[in-house]
C-alpha cells in the first residue's frame, strides 16, 4: 500500500469515473485501475462497485476512503514540517473563498502576495461554505475565505473586515431618487436574490427579517447563479438585489444599474479567514493577512 494508491482511490471516489480520476491524478485510465485493484487484492475487499458507466464506492470502501484522506493530509503535513524549519513562505499556498468574496478580492490579493511574499506560489480557487468546509478539514486546501462566524472544530478563524450591503436596481426605479434605502422596505419590489446554497442569501435573510418573512408569504423572488448574473437581471428591468459593497464596482458594473447604501442599521457581514489549527506555516496566514489589510470593499476598482 502506497500513498500514490491512497491518492488513488481518494480520487476516484470524488470523480466516481475512472477516466475522470485518471486525468486528475496525471496518469492513464489503465494504470489507475491497475493501482486501484492491486490494492483491493491486497486489502482482500473490493472498494468499489463498478458498473458501465460509473464507479460507486462501497460502504467498507467509503471508511477505507475516509481514513486514506488522513493519511494523506498527515502526509502533507509532514512535508510542510519539512519545509518549516527551511522558509515557510516559500512552499504554495492555497486560499479558497466564496463566490460571493473571490471575483472582488482576489485580483486585489494576488498583487498582494506577490509583493509580500514573491517565493511562494498561490492557489486559488471559489466555492460554496460547505465544500471549503470539507476543503480544508482535509488538507486540500490551507486557508479559506469566508463569512464569519465559521464553527468547525479545531479550525481557526480571524476577522479581515466588515463589509456592509448596497441595494441595487434599476437607473429608472422610483427608489433611485432616494439617498438611502430602509431594508424594511424590500418587500415591497420584486427581488433577486443568489439561490439555495449561497451563503450571501442567508446573510441578506437574516439581516432584513422582514424579507424573509415576506418569503414565506409568497414575496416574488428570482433566483440567479451569480452575483454579476443578478446585476445583469437588474440591468433589465426584472427586479431589484442587494450585494455585498466590494461587488458594487465589480467586473461587469453597468450604466444600466444604479446603487444606494442602506439606512441604519445597515445590514453587513464580516469577512474572515480560517485555517486548520495544526496548520504548520503561521507565517503564511500572516502574509495572507497582510495581503487582504489593505483591501478596502468600498473601493472602485
Amino acid at each position: 500500500m502506497t500513498l500514490t494508491e491512497l491518492r488513488y482511490i481518494v480520487t476516484l471516489a470524488r470523480e466516481q469515473h475512472f477516466g475522470h480520476a485518471a486525468e486528475k491524478c496525471f496518469v492513464s485510465q489503465p494504470t489507475l485501475s491497475i493501482a486501484v485493484k492491486k490494492l483491493e487484492e491486497e486489502l482482500g475487499v473490493p472498494l468499489f462497485e463498478r458498473s458501465k458507466n460509473s464507479v460507486r464506492v462501497t460502504p467498507v470502501g467509503e471508511k477505507v476512503v475516509q481514513q486514506a484522506q488522513r493519511v494523506l493530509e498527515q502526509a502533507d503535513t509532514i512535508k510542510d514540517l519539512a519545509l518549516e524549519g527551511k522558509d515557510q513562505l516559500k512552499s504554495p499556498l492555497r486560499v479558497g473563498a466564496i463566490y460571493t468574496i473571490g471575483p472582488y478580492l482576489f485580483p486585489h490579493l494576488v498583487s498582494e502576495v506577490q509583493k509580500l511574499a514573491p517565493d511562494m506560489p498561490l492557489y486559488i480557487e471559489e466555492n460554496f461554505t460547505e465544500n471549503l468546509r470539507l476543503k480544508i478539514r482535509n488538507g486540500e486546501l490551507d486557508a479559506i475565505i469566508v463569512a464569519l462566524p465559521f464553527n468547525e472544530p479545531d479550525i481557526l478563524t480571524r476577522p479581515l473586515y466588515d463589509e456592509n450591503f448596497e441595494m441595487l436596481m434599476p437607473k429608472g426605479h422610483p427608489w433611485a431618487q432616494l439617498k438611502e434605502i430602509n431594508s424594511e422596505d424590500l418587500p415591497q419590489t420584486p427581488l433577486l436574490l443568489l439561490g439555495e446554497g449561497h451563503c450571501f442569501r442567508d446573510q441578506v435573510l437574516e439581516s432584513c427579517p422582514t424579507l424573509s418573512q415576506a418569503m414565506h408569504d409568497q414575496h416574488t423572488i428570482t433566483e440567479g447563479s451569480s452575483l454579476e448574473t443578478i446585476r445583469m437581471m437588474v440591468g433589465s428591468g426584472l427586479g431589484c438585489s442587494v450585494l455585498p459593497q466590494s461587488a458594487v464596482y465589480g467586473p461587469a458594473a453597468s450604466d444600466l444599474v444604479v446603487t444606494r447604501p442602506f439606512k441604519t442599521p445597515v445590514p453587513q457581514r464580516t469577512v474572515g479567514v480560517a485555517w486548520r489549527a495544526s496548520y504548520p506555516r503561521p507565517q503564511a496566514i500572516d502574509i495572507l493577512v497582510e495581503a487582504i489589510s489593505c483591501f478596502n470593499p468600498a473601493s472602485k476598482r
